[in-house]
């Protein structure tokens, strides 16, 4: 009975995180799947298009990951902000112009890639096709940015719906086009990886000038680039965009050194994450709402509401991944099957989705306890342990299994399940000594 009540006093903090995660949900969801789209459509394509693009993928997302993370901080400032009752809409021209200035520079570090991808020991059949990707997509970046940096902004005021609305959009868009630049359609002929990129290209521009379009009555222009909010934004950003540099540079190093012995292993591995990235985006979104709210209540120096919005959100983040788990573990061919029915590839990937279903719920939890960190403008301390938990511990070992044992994919996969299980133990370790740090403050 008491069991019964005391989840019912919680029935608030579940409804709230819902509703703000649901959203959350929807639009990283769409991104997910305009990635799965690619994935889809290039294994169609054929086996080299889709290692091209893997390997590229793994290029570009490297580097522009760290972009992404340092405009992560713009919704964990804002909300802290509005929790001090400070005014925050006048930022958002500044907010523009960080991303913007992020985008040239990320773009230029992708340009400078092109020339040294034939340097990096890949396939000489997939070089030209990786070199082509690479390069029309780095020019995607101004795109994707001004997207990215516009939603953060609204995120902090709980405005999700037309972002997320413009996503699915995105969705249906990006396959319409990439089918039809890759196979060819009418008087269109196929382009295969170059019509992947071109597609892309065009739908981050739309999204972001759409979004645009959608915030423009918001921007005031007196101030175009606060340097005080600039400094809090690389502050707080910095961090989390080495530490989400290096957790995306673990996945894609794989997908780089697999690639380096065989293009079908690339191909699967990226499989598998495209498998495994789609459960794991329901807690991702989840931890972004808690650290939306977690944000809030510490700027209003309210403990009770931070602990409870932080059980409510991991916990429904663990569930969902136990659930994930146990359908990999029942259905993992079907699941697979869903890309592709390559013998080899099957062979291949099945293990993997294996090694996955133990691993979720770790997964869940550990981006549950970052997003409580990131409320809590603990970002230095989430990105370290994120760093060890990838560099010190599931990578070494991952690398130790694969070449020393000749586990090769399952081996780094193994490697990453470590990695979670570390990472878990250190932020509840963190995170409970701050509850009680926050105790005496507050009180």
């Amino acid at each position: 009975m008491q069991l019964v009540e005391k989840l019912m006093s919680y029935k608030k903090y579940f409804s709230e995180i819902i509703k703000l995660s649901v959203p959350l949900i929807v639009g990283n969801l769409g991104q997910v799947l305009i990635g799965a789209t690619d994935v889809f459509i290039a294994a169609k394509h054929s086996i080299n298009t889709l290692a091209a693009i893997s390997i590229a993928n793994s290029i570009i997302f490297c580097i522009l990951i760290m972009g992404m993370g340092l405009m992560s901080a713009i919704s964990i400032q804002m909300s802290n902000m509005r929790g001090n009752r400070k005014p925050t809409k006048k930022f958002l021209i500044t907010v523009l112009n960080y991303s913007m200035i992020l985008a040239v520079i990320f773009c230029l570090i992708c340009l400078l890639m092109v020339p040294v991808i034939p340097m990096m020991g890949f396939d000489s059949s997939l070089v030209p096709m990786i070199k082509e990707y690479v390069f029309i997509c780095a020019f995607s970046l101004f795109g994707m940015y001004l997207y990215q940096c516009l939603r953060e902004f609204l995120m902090a005021y709980e405005i999700v719906k037309f972002p997320n609305l413009i996503l699915l959009l995105a969705l249906i868009l990006n396959f319409v086009l990439a089918y039809s630049l890759v196979f060819g359609i009418g008087p269109i002929p196929g382009m295969g990886v170059i019509g992947l990129a071109l597609a892309a290209f065009i739908v981050r521009t739309m999204m972001g000038l759409v979004l645009l379009v959608y915030c423009f009555d918001l921007i005031h222009f007196k101030n175009p680039f606060d340097t005080n909010l600039v400094k809090q934004l690389l502050k707080i950003g910095y961090p989390i965009g080495i530490a989400m540099f290096l957790e995306f540079l673990g996945f894609n190093l794989i997908t780089i050194l697999v690639g380096r012995e065989a293009g079908i292993l690339a191909a699967t591995h990226n499989i598998g994450v495209t498998i495994t990235s789609s459960a794991y985006v329901i807690p991702m979104s989840i931890s972004a709402a808690i650290a939306i709210k977690v944000g809030y209540f510490n700027g209003a120096k309210n403990l009770k509401e931070i602990k409870r919005y932080s059980l409510s959100g991991t916990s429904m983040s663990v569930i969902f991944m136990a659930i994930c788990s146990i359908l990999l573990i029942a259905f993992p061919k079907p699941i697979f099957e869903i890309f592709t029915s390559n013998k080899e590839m099957l062979v291949l990937g099945l293990p993997i989705l294996h090694i996955a279903a133990y691993y979720l719920m770790f997964d869940g939890l550990q981006v549950s306890l970052s997003g409580i960190l990131k409320g809590l403008k603990m970002t230095r301390i989430a990105s370290v342990s994120l760093i060890a938990g990838y560099w010190l511990f599931g990578l070494p070992f991952g690398y130790f299994l694969a070449y020393h044992y000749n586990m090769s994919l399952r081996g780094f996969w193994i490697g990453l399940a470590t990695s979670f299980l570390f990472m878990s133990a250190i932020f509840l370790t963190v995170i409970y000594k701050k509850f009680k740090a926050l105790k005496k403050v507050y009180s």
